[in-house]
């Protein structure tokens, strides 16, 4: 089969090394921005993660690279380290150049092992703001000879506060140089970037395919408005009772204090965020795909590198502001032909954002109540009565006979089998007191107030059975 890729005007030396790596079929992005990126326009891109656009930018920058240069060529200005490495072992997999050297730059990593390999010449950068801004105020990162800029996950840079550095690198890049954004939405300030430091340039918009993966079982659990989120989570949790499962939250903050509760409840939890440095995100890593963590409690933006093929579940905290970013975070779950389930926790005030959601999955998201103590103890023994099974099918069962026999000269053998159920039964943690507070709670029938009846009425305003 002849690659598609041959049809963009990339050299067959490319073509060639994309084939080898199984690459044949052009994603959308890719089939329209890498002509236009070949022909030196600016461009922005917008398109969600997880739609080859690390492709559509690398493929022609590596192709207008100077091999016989060692002076910077390409800059990249990624928002986080993890993306910054993905994208440099990317561009790393595309190049059929050695003497290219594509040099990754980022924080909590010695600065001056990058400033050595800048000494000994990298015609491609890829980095984070901060760590590229610090390089160029120390003059190790010269790029008077830049020809490419690229700006990847241009909103998440806004979210994440590093659009001054942004901005202020921007000022130092020679104005001749070819600048491309990549963006999964476009807020107005990154629209106002665009437009101050852009010129003429080519917009592409590839929309997302608006239905969820049919594999991926989503359900929604009230939080009352007199309730805690991390008691519903922690209810919600004991009811599911996940195998491996990503928590999705807003904040750093977060992800600390609800992996402290967790901890603190006896869960197999640990926490994922910018704040970790790069060891300590990949040592987490790999005990998540051991198992010996079970849940990871993440933030989005940190998230993103991670890969778990056989993720169980994955929770939605809150309801996210971004439909995108709901069908990004559940499509990490029910891959390789697994099945999966998506959680979210739906507060009130969060009904409208999930309609929203609905439309755009197509697919209706039931809200059940807040998990009880009865459903919780009821799963529990649902979860006995299976392994109890599997044991009475194991091998190991012959060597207790013994024990069974001695036993049932002293006691009817339905006792016997009855204590070592409750024995097994005690060994799951205690439901705390608060907890069983807050699901007492939450359980308690809310009261309509006359403003909420009214607005019944207007059928713009009624939830949908899901919601009710």
């Amino acid at each position: 089969m002849t690659s598609l890729f041959s049809q963009l005007g990339l050299s067959q030396q490319r073509v060639q090394c994309l084939e080898k790596l199984g690459f044949t079929e052009p994603t959308p992005i890719q089939l329209q921005a890498i002509p236009i990126l070949l022909e030196g326009k600016d461009i922005i891109g917008q398109a969600q993660t997880g739609t080859g656009k690390t492709a559509a930018f690398s493929l022609p920058i590596l192709e207008r690279i100077d091999p016989d240069s060692k002076a910077v060529q390409a800059l990249i200005l990624t928002p986080t380290r993890e993306l910054a490495m993905q994208v440099s072992q990317a561009m790393q997999s595309f190049k059929v150049d050695p003497s290219v050297y594509v040099l990754p730059v980022y924080g909590g990593q010695s600065i001056d092992r990058q400033i050595a390999q800048l000494r000994r010449g990298a015609q491609i950068i890829v980095g984070t703001p901060g760590r590229v801004l610090d390089l160029l105020k120390r003059g190790n990162l010269v790029i008077d000879q830049l020809k490419c800029f690229v700006l990847d996950e241009a909103d998440e840079m806004l979210n994440m506060g590093f659009i001054p550095d942004v901005k202020q690198i921007l000022t130092t890049v020679p104005s001749t140089r070819q600048t491309a954004f990549f963006s999964a939405t476009m807020p107005p300030e990154i629209y106002r970037l665009t437009k101050q430091f852009l010129q003429s340039p080519v917009t592409i918009t590839i929309k997302q395919p608006q239905a969820a993966p049919t594999r991926i079982r989503q359900i929604g659990y009230k939080v009352p408005r007199q309730s805690s989120r991390a008691s519903v989570l922690q209810a919600v949790l004991e009811l599911e009772n996940p195998e491996a499962a990503i928590i999705f939250v807003q904040t750093r903050r977060e992800a600390a204090d609800l992996t402290s509760r967790l901890q603190g409840a006896g869960y197999s939890a640990d926490e994922y965020h910018g704040d970790l440095s790069q060891g300590q995100r990949e040592r987490l890593l790999q005990r998540f795909r051991q198992r010996q963590v079970r849940w990871v409690v993440a933030t989005d933006i940190a998230a993103r590198g991670i890969h778990v093929d056989d993720l169980t579940h994955v929770i939605n905290y809150d309801v996210p502001d971004s439909k995108e970013s709901y069908v990004h975070r559940i499509g990490r779950t029910g891959r390789a032909g697994n099945e999966g389930t998506a959680i979210t926790l739906i507060h009130p005030s969060e009904r409208w954002k999930l309609r929203h959601i609905e439309n755009h999955v197509r697919q209706e998201i039931v809200i059940q109540p807040t998990p009880t103590r009865a459903q919780i103890e009821g799963r529990r023994l649902e979860h006995l009565t299976a392994a109890m099974r599997d044991a009475l099918l194991g091998e190991r069962l012959a060597s207790f006979l013994p024990l069974v026999s001695e036993l049932t000269e002293e006691y009817d053998i339905r006792a016997i089998a009855a204590a070592a159920l409750q024995m097994a039964f005690d060994q799951y943690p205690p439901i705390s007191p608060q907890l069983e507070a807050d699901l007492e709670t939450s359980n308690k029938p809310i009261k309509v107030n006359k403003v909420e009846k009214v607005n019944r009425g207007d059928r713009s305003q009624v939830p949908t059975r899901s919601s009710r």
